[in-house]
């Protein structure tokens, strides 16, 4: 009886203290909306692999779980609600056999979960990890390898869901950074921001803008221009061709009631264009294939009021989606029903002093589905595909090729520029690049993704500007891997050749199945954003609608000297010359003898698991800048380049502080 007795107690107890446990809600990784969570340089796939298959691993398949590839970044917002996370990880056995790859599960910088190195074959491993309290929480893929090539390391979160308290879920990372406005309103007194250096093609279409800030009305003037050009004195456009090959020296004025600004030109006509790196705005990540011709001229009317165009932005460029069949006297590529009259949009995007650019594809289909430069047919005749239907579809080039057609008919219609997008091989390259020099007019050649950095001096022999990684998204780890690891670039970069990290990620992005969103970079990453670009002298393409720019976003687009020195006649690269304690110092010259300098403050991104999120709680870094280490030796006279700000002479040394993932951009003067 006694013993009864005992086993009724127990069982009441036991009743009673696990009635009293917090009972959790599962809510499955795979059902939320995965791809506003994962940070990654590749997209992420619910309920399936990376290739869109069944998740297998160790030959055991799974219902249910996402598929990635390394490196995979996932961090997840739990504000003390979460219980479990449970998983069976592993890579994929579609997967490359030869990497191996290692998962981690991190809460508030701690490690919960280390897989250790897996391969594809082995058996998954399985994660039960305690949540409780638990703020931020990071799900890691990385490999040994590193880099930004497609390695085919697939790697799976199998039956990954988490127990939360009640109805709660995991939220995004909140992005609550301080929007501070550092560049300071410009003046009303007229300035001269067009690039000090322009390259034409003799007996080529000559078309300049003088991009000017300051009180409106302005008049425009010019002296020495070179015989065939002439100037429109109340829109500062310069139009017209030279015939003679030389270098010519003229002198631009600006004037309006409250004074005159002057600024000396050095016009190269030869054999190279694209002197400065091209400045503008790409449709993709704005509107993907919503985009329509009404869009465009919006577009290029807000890049005018908006003031934009003052400070030198001036390529509207239509991305993918504008295709439609083969036809008229060339059997070019003609435009589908979203883009009536193209040249007179052109027309219309010239008239306010703009640019125009367009998208093609060696491929018989564009990764959009629309007809690319090469047919299965004698005479063209594809149409348009949907997208997830023509994925597999688009990597032939077909039997029958097109790029001369096709050069003519943008250069008829007028485009200035060309993004050439597909798995980038020589033989193409070479075929659309003497077409475009043949089609009587000058167009920018920029080929996009991904180049081998093996043929790089074939870019640089046959294009403007080349794609140096895959497709840019909007977080830290994306941005990180595609513009601070490019340093191997920076002896193929210069006038006429830029290095393309892509386009640039601010303001409202919508990209690939993600809706339209503001960008997932703090507001320190954006000024980083913006720094690493000018100091590449790499191509600065907007992503987002021109129309929706908020005043911060707009002043980090608006800053005159930072585009300066991406549009610095000299060209150079900066290089990456010091990467210690957390900071990267990049160094880039300058034609008058001076020198751009970026402080960042990336905290060793990359080199450990807990580096690759943000906890919060990041402090500043107190960082001195060391001149004689990177070989500036003497005085210098220093300027924020951001704030306009002149900082004083500095000898050996210069102490700041660096906010996190953000940058201290200066200029430096020798004495």
């Amino acid at each position: 009886m006694k013993g009864v007795t005992k086993l009724l107690i127990l069982i009441s107890f036991w009743l009673f203290f696990g009635s009293c446990q917090e009972k959790g809600s599962i809510v499955w990784v795979d059902d939320l909306r995965i791809v506003s969570f994962s940070e990654g340089i590749r997209p992420v796939k619910a309920k399936g692999s990376y290739m869109k298959d069944t998740i297998r691993i160790g030959g055991v398949p799974y219902r249910r779980g996402i598929g990635s590839i390394t490196t995979a970044v996932f961090p997840f917002f739990l504000n003390g609600n979460g219980l479990r996370f449970t998983a069976e990880v592993g890579a994929d056995d579609l997967a490359n056999k030869a990497i191996p790859i290692k998962f981690y599960v991190i809460g508030d910088r701690k490690i919960l979960f280390e897989s250790g190195e897996m391969k594809v074959g082995d058996r998954a491993k399985k994660i039960d990890v305690n949540l409780k309290g638990i703020q931020r929480l990071g799900l890691l893929v990385t490999d040994d390898i590193g880099g930004l090539k497609n390695k085919m390391t697939y790697c799976d979160w199998a039956n990954a869901k988490f127990e939360m308290i009640g109805d709660s879920l995991p939220k995004l990372i909140p992005n609550t950074g301080v929007r501070v406005i550092l560049t300071p309103d410009f003046p009303q007194t007229p300035r001269i921001n067009s690039a000090k250096i322009f390259g034409a093609t003799p007996g080529n279409p000559f078309f300049y803008t003088i991009s000017t800030t300051g009180k409106r009305p302005l008049v425009f003037a010019a002296e020495n221009l070179p015989k065939g050009l002439k100037l429109d004195s109340r829109t500062g456009i310069i139009t017209g061709k030279v015939g003679k090959r030389g270098t010519y020296h003229a002198t631009l004025k600006a004037k309006n009631e409250l004074g005159e600004a002057t600024k000396l030109l050095k016009i190269c006509i030869g054999d190279t264009i694209s002197l400065t790196p091209p400045i503008g705005w790409n449709g993709w990540n704005s509107w993907a294939e919503k985009i329509d011709r009404e869009k465009v001229i919006a577009t290029a009317n807000e890049m005018v009021t908006s003031g934009l165009s003052d400070h030198g932005w001036s390529y509207i460029n239509i991305d993918d989606s504008w295709q439609g069949f083969r036809g008229g006297k060339l059997n070019a590529l003609q435009p589908n029903s979203k883009f009536p009259k193209i040249k007179e949009m052109v027309d219309t995007i010239h008239s306010l002093g703009l640019k125009a650019g367009i998208y093609s594809t060696p491929y018989v289909y564009s990764y959009a589905g629309y007809p690319g430069a090469s047919s299965d047919f004698e005479k063209g005749g594809e149409k348009h595909q949907p997208l997830k239907e023509n994925r597999r579809s688009s990597a032939p080039i077909g039997k029958y090729r097109f790029e001369k057609n096709d050069a003519l008919q943008m250069a008829e219609w007028g485009f200035d520029y060309l993004k050439y997008d597909w798995r980038i091989d020589v033989t193409s390259t070479e075929r659309m690049s003497e077409a475009l020099r043949k089609s009587g007019r000058d167009v920018v050649f920029s080929i996009s993704n991904n180049a081998p950095i093996e043929k790089a001096g074939d870019w640089v022999r046959l294009t403007n500007a080349w794609r140096t990684g895959p497709d840019i998204r909007d977080s830290w780890p994306s941005l990180y891997s595609l513009a601070f690891t490019i340093d191997k670039w920076g002896d193929y970069g210069g006038p006429g050749n830029w290095n393309d990290p892509d386009m640039m990620v601010l303001g409202n992005v919508s990209m690939g199945p993600m809706e339209m969103h503001p960008t997932r970079l703090t507001p320190d990453e954006q000024y980083s954003h913006v720094s690493i670009f000018s100091l590449l002298a790499a191509p600065l393409l907007i992503g987002c609608p021109i129309e929706q720019l908020d005043d911060f976003t707009l002043n980090l687009l608006t800053n005159d000297e930072v585009i300066e020195i991406n549009q610095d006649p000299l060209g150079k690269p900066a290089r990456l010359v010091s990467d210690e304690n957390g900071v990267q110092i990049w160094l880039k010259p300058l034609e008058d003898g001076s020198f751009a300098i970026g402080l960042f403050y990336t905290d060793d991104y990359g080199k450990t698991p807990q580096s690759y999120f943000r906890w919060g709680n990041e402090p500043e870094k107190l960082f001195i800048f060391d001149f004689e280490k990177i070989g500036l030796k003497g005085k210098w006279n220093l300027g924020d380049v951001w704030r306009q700000k002149d900082l004083g002479e500095f000898y050996r040394t210069f102490g700041t502080e660096i906010p996190y993932h953000g940058v201290k951009l200066l200029r430096m003067v020798p004495k």
